[in-house]
């Protein structure tokens, strides 16, 4: 995020904190970036332990991102913080979570990663009702509508030759259309094209 946005987003009532608690570095290091390319607007602080996080006056914090060890010996804080607290664990299996609170498997891919945090953004927190408005800057339409009819079947998983026949244009035209969405956008992954896309109200999450 450029200095004017930074500014925009700051006037805004102040940038939202999100919170990782975790000890395993590139966990937080990953997490980290994922959570800052699809929300933006966030502030992202990290803590390799509970003390240090406590001391942050945690209530400032929207969420919390917390490894499953730190809840389990922290367990009657984050009770108390439950609908904040995200669990981080290394299994989707249900047994293997801790009941009652909102788990995130980090043993995935990182398109299913992004995908699981969009979710939490687009059903947490309904039609963006409890965040800032995004700054105008982010707002700005910057592809064409055949673009973006071609960034939402991208992001749904289709490949050149179907976007092609979907749409009826050449095979060249798609590989043209994709290549000057991503130099716009300045993006060069399709999980970053996802964000973009659900971010901006262009796709469903429920279609990717």
């Amino acid at each position: 995020m450029n200095e004017t946005m930074e500014h925009l987003a700051d006037k805004n009532m102040g940038r939202p904190k999100i919170a990782i608690v975790d000890s395993n570095t590139l966990v937080v290091l990953g997490l980290k970036n994922i959570l800052q390319n699809v929300m933006p607007i966030m502030t992202v602080d990290s803590f390799s332990n509970f003390q240090d996080f406590e001391k942050a006056q945690p209530n400032s914090y929207y969420h919390y991102f917390v490894s499953q060890v730190i809840v389990l010996e922290n367990r009657q804080f984050f009770s108390q913080c439950i609908h904040k607290t995200i669990v981080l664990t290394l299994s989707k299996d249900p047994n293997a979570q801790l009941s009652g609170f909102h788990s995130f498997c980090i043993n995935v891919p990182e398109d299913e990663l992004v995908k699981a945090i969009l979710k939490i953004v687009q059903y947490g927190h309904s039609g963006g009702k409890n965040l800032p408005e995004l700054p105008q800057v982010l707002k700005n339409k910057i592809l064409s509508n055949r673009e973006l009819e071609v960034l939402s079947l991208i992001v749904q998983g289709l490949i050149n030759k179907e976007i092609a026949e979907k749409l009826n244009i050449s095979l060249t035209t798609v590989i043209t259309h994709r290549k000057n969405i991503m130099d716009k956008l300045g993006m060069k992954s399709v999980s970053a094209l996802t964000i973009y896309a659900v971010m901006h109200g262009y796709i469903d999450i429920n279609k990717i």
